[in-house]
């Protein structure tokens, strides 16, 4: 018999189509739609209802440090980094960044060191071109100096006679070359000597050195401010009274610790 119920044909029953008149309304919504938006609407409804039973049956007494601690972002409970980790765990984690924070300063300056011993010469125009980035590396130690050739003499008579051509001993035309200026015994022999073009190739390859380097020193003053306040606040984490005494240049906090009388 199933086999005969399967050889009669049956009408195949579709979905019922959204009106044309209500086409502007959307998708006509389907039975499994309307089960889903049922089933999320009585569970909100029950959840209010739980938190109604809840409220009327608390406690008025009832008190937790959290009701104090807790703090909420937009109806949203915020969870800070203090109540999250406990103190020897955040002492831990400021001593990694302090580290990692001292060992960044220590690459950064073999790498200011290494630039520094590359730049050898720099043009005076280029300095005078560019007096912000010479005001700031002449508050760092390692400061870059214009190179001069200072020459001494006995007399006036003697500097006036004075030939610069002679004296370093090459052409008067490579003579206002602060560098790679060769000597004629060098230009009467085989050796090549950079062309004009290449000589530009080298100075603009010291500009952009010179750029990385203004550019390194300016992250190592970040660095430097960084470790200054990660320092403070793992000593600020230890134990000792401290008041607070002022402000320094960077505009980090100054503490000074009272000394305690050791039994």
């Amino acid at each position: 018999m199933s086999s005969l119920r399967n050889a009669v044909h049956r009408r195949n029953h579709k979905e019922r189509a959204q009106p044309r008149s209500r086409q502007r309304y959307g998708l006509l919504e389907k039975h499994k739609d309307y089960v889903l938006r049922a089933k999320d609407y009585h569970a909100k409804q029950n959840r209010l209802k739980n938190m109604r039973e809840k409220a009327y049956f608390r406690n008025p007494d009832e008190f937790y440090f959290k009701m104090i601690n807790s703090k909420t972002k937009e109806g949203v409970h915020v969870i800070e980094r203090n109540s999250a980790f406990s103190g020897d765990m955040i002492k831990l984690l400021k001593s990694q960044d302090l580290n990692y924070v001292k060992t960044q300063r220590n690459l950064g300056n073999k790498k200011i060191e290494k630039i520094q011993n590359e730049i050898h010469f720099i043009d005076s125009d280029l300095v005078q071109n560019d007096m912000e980035v010479d005001e700031e590396l002449s508050k760092e130690k390692n400061e870059l100096k214009q190179p001069q050739h200072i020459i001494f003499f006995d007399s006036k008579k003697e500097a006036k006679k004075f030939d610069p051509a002679k004296y370093f001993d090459t052409l008067p035309e490579l003579i206002n070359r602060k560098f790679n200026r060769p000597r004629i015994k060098t230009l009467e022999s085989d050796i090549m000597i950079p062309d004009d073009e290449e000589l530009q190739i080298l100075h603009q390859n010291k500009i952009l050195k010179y750029q990385d380097l203004k550019a390194r020193i300016k992250r190592q003053r970040q660095l430097e401010k960084a470790e200054q306040e990660l320092q403070t606040q793992k000593n600020l984490m230890g134990k000792g009274r401290r008041v607070k005494i002022g402000v320094d240049a960077n505009g980090l906090s100054i503490y000074r610790w009272k000394n305690d009388r050791k039994k």
